[in-house]
This record gives structure tokens, C-alpha cells and sequence, in this order.
């Protein structure tokens, strides 16, 4: 785990400056404080801050690595699962390895299978870059699910890249401006697949690769899909048949994936809340190694919010030596700010900044490696938004009785969501209806929240987007050939899936906010074979009558508390700040900083009668609750917007860059 930085220009004469590659990897110290590198060729730079998890020796397995030909550069964040054996493979084909780093196989799968040959061989989370000089060529690649991330922009030299945005902004080439878009974006949480908040700066999608072919002093930029999620169609699914073969496949799966995911050079910990995910997860590491796990989890001094009762059941069970973190709500609001220089886009809920605390935690205990559950709800349709679209749209034949005890359990799903992770009521999306087929449950909440931004956007930028249908511009980006013929519940996943998974639970949910803090997260549930053979599951023994996650909750069921094996999906978030004075005080305090009428003139971002109406709107006691999740949701993102234009509009990025590396010693 590790940050990436460089770029390519179109003139190959162009000098590449040391200094700057130095400056992009020290922004990103806190993914790599173990050490950094730099290497460039003609017209391409790259540099690498390092955080050492696999092959501790600080001088081999710096990168960038250059092959012993010269033809070949490399940069590479992330892990990769079962090199063991591909290494010995490659090894048995007289292959040279120079380190003991999972990262360098790469090196030597290239030249052997070509792009094409080796990704499939790739198994993990993981993003690099990689320069063929023989091709002249530079090959940005982002792993299957997006969980590393990586950005690029085009300037008016060459191509840009990086682990974080921050990492571009460091390069003196690249402009720092909102994209009007993406500002609307930003304040109802759903981003368009590949796009970010600033103007020309995108993100490689998931499964995804950037090819940028040097050629006759111009750039040939082509970009192309390798993975993508591939549910059966329907009429290819047939009858469930015998449920064990289903059971035992997610059993073996994901047991394999967790296996794989224990092995580092360093100490490997839990994330374990009160789900079955990461009771799950924390179950199978106990009983894959002789020691205790040490699994770390977060608390809430609301009990509403609070999972830790069942966190503990759970580490008692397995024998895990638990360490629980509780907060409350001025730990929050205390470091909203800090967060968002890390997740460079806003957050609806302070599970983030939460997040960040934690993981702050696990590095001061001397952790750098966890295992977590995120992506069970996305194979094994874990949401209530879930429920909601198969009742809707999957269950037509349902007897009337039935469906009257679906109605009913919807109506009190998640009451505590309202607004947040369920729409009050129905929302319609013409473009997503015609796309999809419905607009899916889970992105109405936050096409919800955008009838009301353009009020919040100042009247210039409200001109510039007159008429824009932000439910348009995200159906645009779904690929129609992975929907056609698909069941609804699949359906609901893939959308899911593209937008939500991707553009928020691994961004300033997962990555961002752990990599804050040099801490390496790595999710089994999104290992793709497990993934691939999850596509395949029925979805009746995904959802089977209202219980979500039937299939592993019975593969699990031997590892799992009784009261854990029978509960209801809970969806873990921090209390919002209406529901205790003191958080409510402390995002108050953040608002009257950034929120001021001056403030708002100052970045020509928000419309201060809107933002006014909107946080009267919000303290009226008479608003109700669903209104008030969904408010509570908007000040938070009309905060972000405000920090992000102070973090990295108002700021001088370069000279910060430049700061930071003379402040750590880093130079060329």
C-alpha cells in the first residue's frame, strides 16, 4: 500500500523536474511514510512514497522499479494476492527478481503475456502505472471494484496522475478549479462514475485502464475495460435448485480470500462493528492462525448507533483481543476539516471523520495492515434499498398476503435512515427508468437532495447548470449491455455497485480515511473470484423472503452468535448531528466559519439566502425527521465544498508540495 505519482509528456525532450516528482510524493507522505523514490525516461517522471507491508528492506523494494533492460517502469499502490506462486512460476521461466516485492511480479509478467495476459493473473486491490519505452507508451491501471484509487488530467503538456488529487495539484501544470457539475454533485453526495469535483480532473473507472500512446509529438489517449461485475441474464438463471453447492461455494470463496489477505511481513488486525460482515471476516482470521486476532472497533455514545454489544459477543466468541474506540459527537466536528483534505470530496454522514479517528488509532497501536467487510452487501444484496427494489420490481407473482408483510417490513426498514439511506417517497428518473429499467432505490435519496441544490448554488453557477439532470449524467455512465436482461435485484447491485460503492464506501468510507493514516485496508468480500462466483447466486438465495444475505448468513452460520445470525442489516453510521446539542454545536460552530455570508461570497461557490433557508429550515423543531437527515446530510456537503475550495483552490498546492518535502528531507 503506497502513493503514486507522474506524468508523460507529449515532447519527449521536455525536461522531467526531480524536484516536482519529489514534491508529488511528499503531499502523500501519510500513504507512504516508509521511504519514496523517483526514476524518469524521456519526457516521463514517476515517484512513490512507501508504505512497506510486503519485503520490509527500505533499498529493494524501493520503487519505482526500472527492468534491468531499461524498457520498463513501474509504480504500483496496492496489494497483490497469491504472488507466491506466480512468482514461482516466473521463477521456473528464468525470471530474475531483484526484491521479495509482491509489486515487481508485474515486471515480469508483461513482457512474457503482454497487458492482456497479465491482469487476469492480478488478484487484489491495487493501481499502477507502467511506461513501455519500446511502445513508447504509459498504462494507467485501477483495480476490478476501485478500491485504490487513481486520477489523471491532461494539461497542456502531457498527462497528469496520481493516488490522490492533491498529488496532481502539486504539479504546477494543473489548474485547480471547481467543475459546476461536479459542484452539484458534491452537494447530493451520488458522483458521476469517473468525475470528480474539479474541472478536468477524472478518476480511471473500476476494471478499467488508460492507455497513452506517445506518437509524432502528440498524445493518443484510448481508454478500455478489462472486469466488470457480469450478472447471468435471467433467461439463463433457471431454478434454484439445491441451496448447499451455493453455501459451500461462499464458504470455500470467501475463505480463500481471507486467507490471502493474512499475508503480509507485518502484524494484519480486524475492523469488527456489529454486522455480519466483519464478524464474519473476524471468525474466519481467527480460525485461519494459531494467535489471537487483534480487532478493533468503533463506538457511539448513542445507543441507537451503537454496535458495540454485539462487536464484543463476537470478539468473546472467537477469542479476539478487542480494542474499542467510543466517540461522540465533538470528536467529530473537531476533525470534519482534516478529513476532507484527505477524502477530496464532501461526506454526507461523520462515519468518515470517524473512520479517520479509528484508523488513527490502529497506527498509534502499531497496526498497519486490517482486514474489513466491506462488499458483502454488494454481492449478497445486504441494503434495504435492495428489498425495496426486488419488492417493487422482482417479486410480480408474490401472493397478496405476502406481499402485505413486505409492505410492511419496508415501512419500518432503517426508520432511523430516513432521508439518508431511503427516499421519504418515490423519486422517477426518466434516464435512469430508460437505462436500468426503474430508478434503483438507492440513489433516490440523493436525487432527493438535488432538487434542492440548485437553490444552495450561487446564481452563476445555478445559470451555467439551468436545466442539468444529474440522474442523466449518471445513467450515461452505466454500461446498458450489463443491464439488459438482468434480474431487478442484479440490477439494484450493479448500480450500486458503480455509484455508491465506488464513489463512497471505498473512497471516504475505506481508502482515503484509512490511508490518512499509513493504515492499509484490504476487503476479501471484493476478491473477484469470489465476486464472479457471487454474480451467479440466485437471487432468491441472496434475499429469501426478507432476510438479506440468506447465502452467507448460512455458510456462516457455524462461525456466527445466534443473535448475530438472526439480525437485521443495520447500516452503520455516525449519528447525525441533529440528534445530540453538543455535535449540533460543533457543526454550528464549523457553519458559522464557513457558511457566513462573506465566506460564501468569497468562493462564489453557494448562494447565501439558500444556505440561510436551509440551516432555519434544519433547526426548526417542527421539520420532520426524514427532512432533517436529509439537511443534516446537505450542511455537511455545503461544509465540504467550503473546505475543499480552502484546501485546494485558495491554497498554493505546489508550494505546499514543495514544503512538505523539504520538511521531511525528501529531495532529488
Amino acid at each position: 500500500m503506497c502513493g503514486i505519482a507522474g506524468f508523460i509528456y507529449a515532447d519527449r525532450d521536455k525536461p522531467v523536474d526531480p524536484d516536482t516528482l519529489v514534491a508529488m510524493a511528499a503531499i502523500q507522505y501519510h500513504r507512504g511514510p516508509d521511504g519514496f523514490g523517483w526514476q524518469r525516461a524521456e519526457g516521463v517522471g514517476m515517484s512513490h512514497a512507501r508504505l512497506s507491508i510486503i519485503d520490509l528492506n527500505e533499498n529493494r523494494g524501493r520503487q519505482p522499479f526500472v527492468s534491468e533492460d531499461g524498457r520498463l517502469m513501474l509504480a504500483k499502490n496496492g496489494e497483490l494476492y497469491d504472488y507466491k506462486r506466480i512468482r514461482a512460476d516466473l521463477v521456473s521461466r528464468g525470471a530474475r527478481f531483484q526484491t521479495k516485492s509482491d509489486s515487481e511480479m508485474i515486471m515480469h509478467l508483461y513482457p512474457r503475456y503482454g497487458l492482456a495476459g497479465t491482469l487476469p493473473q492480478l488478484r487484489g486491490e491495487f493501481a499502477f502505472a507502467l511506461y513501455d519505452r519500446d511502445d513508447d507508451s504509459l498504462t494507467l491501471v485501477r483495480d476490478r471494484f476501485g478500491i485504490k484509487p487513481l486520477y489523471w488530467c491532461e494539461t497542456r503538456d502531457g498527462v497528469v496522475f496520481g493516488s490522490e488529487l492533491k498529488v496532481l495539484f502539486a504539479h504546477p501544470d494543473v489548474a485547480r478549479d471547481f467543475d459546476p457539475a461536479g459542484v452539484y454533485h458534491q452537494l447530493m453526495q451520488t458522483m458521476v462514475p469517473g468525475t470528480t469535483a474539479f474541472a478536468g480532473v477524472r478518476q480511471i473507472k473500476p476494471g478499467h485502464l488508460l492507455r497513452i500512446q506517445r506518437r509524432d509529438g502528440k498524445l493518443h489517449i484510448t481508454e478500455q475495460e478489462y472486469w466488470d461485475m457480469n450478472f447471468p441474464l435471467l433467461a439463463d438463471r433457471g431454478e434454484p435448485g439445491d441451496e448447499e453447492p451455493w453455501i459451500e461455494g461462499v464458504r470455500a470463496g470467501l475463505l480463500e480470500a481471507v486467507q490471502h489477505r493474512l499475508e503480509a511481513d507485518v502484524p494484519v488486525a480486524c475492523y469488527l462493528s456489529g454486522g455480519i460482515d466483519s464478524c464474519s471476516i473476524l471468525g474466519l482470521s481467527a480460525a485461519s492462525q494459531q494467535s489471537a486476532v487483534k480487532a478493533f472497533t468503533i463506538g457511539f455514545d448513542d445507543k441507537a448507533y451503537d454496535e458495540t454489544p454485539i462487536a464484543r459477543e463476537m470478539a468473546a466468541a472467537v477469542g479476539a483481543d478487542q480494542d474499542v474506540m467510543t466517540l461522540n459527537g465533538g470528536h467529530l466536528y473537531d476533525n470534519f476539516e482534516e478529513t476532507l483534505w484527505h477524502t477530496e470530496r464532501t461526506i454526507y454522514n461523520t462515519l468518515g471523520v470517524a473512520k479517520l479517528l479509528m484508523s488513527r488509532h490502529v497506527n498509534q497501536a502499531g497496526y498497519k495492515v486490517v482486514v474489513t467487510g466491506e462488499g458483502s452487501d454488494e454481492l449478497f444484496g445486504g441494503y434495504p434499498a435492495f428489498r425495496r427494489d426486488l419488492f417493487l420490481h422482482g417479486l410480480d407473482d408474490m401472493p397478496a398476503s405476502e406481499r402485505a408483510q413486505w409492505q410492511a417490513m419496508l415501512e419500518q426498514n432503517n426508520k432511523l435512515f430516513k432521508g439518508a439511506m431511503l427516499a421519504e417517497t418515490q423519486v422517477d428518473n426518466a434516464a435512469l427508468d430508460s437505462t436500468v429499467g426503474f430508478t434503483p432505490s438507492c440513489l433516490q435519496p440523493w436525487l432527493a437532495a438535488g432538487e434542492y441544490v440548485p437553490g444552495l448554488l450561487n446564481p452563476a453557477l445555478r445559470e451555467q447548470l439551468h436545466g442539468y439532470d444529474p440522474g442523466a449524467a449518471i445513467a450515461a455512465q452505466l454500461d446498458t449491455d450489463k443491464l439488459k436482461g438482468r434480474h431487478a435485484l442484479d440490477k439494484a447491485q450493479y448500480v450500486w455497485i458503480k455509484t455508491m460503492l465506488e464513489g463512497q464506501i471505498l473512497t471516504w468510507g475505506g481508502d482515503r480515511v484509512d490511508m490518512a493514516n499509513s493504515m492499509e485496508a484490504r476487503p476479501p468480500f471484493l476478491d473477484h473470484h469470489l465476486a464472479e462466483f457471487a454474480a451467479t447466486i440466485p437471487p432468491s438465495m441472496r434475499i429469501k423472503g426478507q432476510k438479506e444475505k440468506y447465502v452467507l448468513r448460512e455458510a456462516m452460520k457455524g462461525l456466527l452468535p445466534k443473535v448475530l445470525y438472526e439480525r437485521e442489516k443495520f447500516a452503520f453510521m455516525a449519528p447525525p448531528a441533529h440528534t445530540e446539542q453538543a455535535k449540533l454545536d460543533a457543526m454550528n460552530k464549523l457553519a458559522e466559519q464557513y457558511l457566513n455570508p462573506q465566506a460564501l461570497m468569497a468562493t462564489g461557490l453557494l448562494d447565501p439566502a439558500g444556505v440561510e433557508e436551509l440551516l432555519r429550515l434544519h433547526d426548526d423543531p417542527h421539520t420532520p425527521l426524514g427532512d432533517r437527515n436529509r439537511m443534516d446530510a446537505q450542511i455537511n456537503h455545503m461544509l465540504g465544498v467550503q473546505i475543499l475550495h480552502q484546501h485546494f483552490v485558495a491554497t498554493d498546492v505546489p508550494a505546499q508540495a514543495r514544503q512538505k518535502a523539504a520538511e521531511l528531507g525528501w529531495h532529488a
